[in-house]
């Protein structure tokens, strides 16, 4: 853990003290959100899933190379599913190419049946990470990350995530119809018996000029040592993007 905070750190500190003074704070301060109701709500992981339809919110602020994106999960029942704080620096910004660090202060909310009561507990979560996005045609981005997540409750899972991902978006299918499609390979290896590598297909479908998104993914273990063995899951939702 020391040595990939040490890492992040440096990587972002160089960064910093190497642009202009006033490169990062001339741009003005940014806003977007999405809000989305699925059927089977899928994490940032998305090997754990919550199992029943979910609302997520997803925030971004950013000014210059900083921002903050938060995202809130919610259960249909209105009970808590996990709460992310991801605070993102981009140390390499390029028309083609991007690069950012990025730190998350999350909890993830868990129910324990007692004989007598139902208690719901939070179970916090550091999350170290390094992303990269490039774009080989306008509309091609091929985008690797790698997290490093740690529980900090006893009995909490500690461990990496890998993933890359290959999206097409805008492809016209009609005059005012537009798609995205796009295919993740990830690999999980986290404490205890959770460790596997997975493969998401994903596509996407708006109308121009409507903030409105129809998505779809789907999930299926290539291979994995979790008990039982991950069948094929799939989630479906509805995306209104500010």
């Amino acid at each position: 853990m020391r040595l990939t905070f040490f890492l992040i750190l440096i990587i972002t500190t160089i960064s910093v003290f190497s642009q202009p003074a006033d490169s990062v704070n001339s741009k003005k301060l940014t806003a977007s959100a999405s809000f989305s109701v699925n059927s089977n709500g899928i994490a940032s992981v998305p090997a754990f899933t919550l199992g029943d339809p979910a609302f997520i919110t997803s925030v971004s602020i950013a000014k210059g190379r900083f921002s903050y994106d938060p995202v809130l999960g919610y259960g249909l029942d209105l009970k808590p599913w996990f709460l992310d704080n991801w605070l993102h620096y981009k140390f390499i910004k390029r028309p083609i190419f991007e690069m950012r660090t990025g730190f998350n202060y999350s909890t993830f909310f868990s129910e324990y049946k007692l004989p007598d009561e139902t208690i719901l507990q939070g179970q916090r979560y550091f999350t170290f990470a390094l992303e990269a996005n490039y774009t080989f045609k306008p509309k091609n981005t091929l985008q690797v990350a790698w997290w490093n997540d740690r529980g900090q409750e006893p009995g909490t899972i500690t461990g990496n995530f890998l993933s890359v991902t290959g999206e097409r978006s805008e492809i016209v299918v009609a005059k005012n119809i537009l798609l995205s499609a796009g295919v993740q390979l990830f690999y999980i290896n986290y404490t205890g018996e959770n460790d596997g590598l997975f493969i998401v297909p994903k596509a996407s479908a708006a109308v121009k000029k409507i903030p409105l998104l129809l998505y779809f993914q789907g999930i299926q273990a290539i291979t994995s040592n979790i008990e039982p063995f991950p069948g094929f899951n799939w989630n479906i939702g509805l995306a209104y993007v500010l």
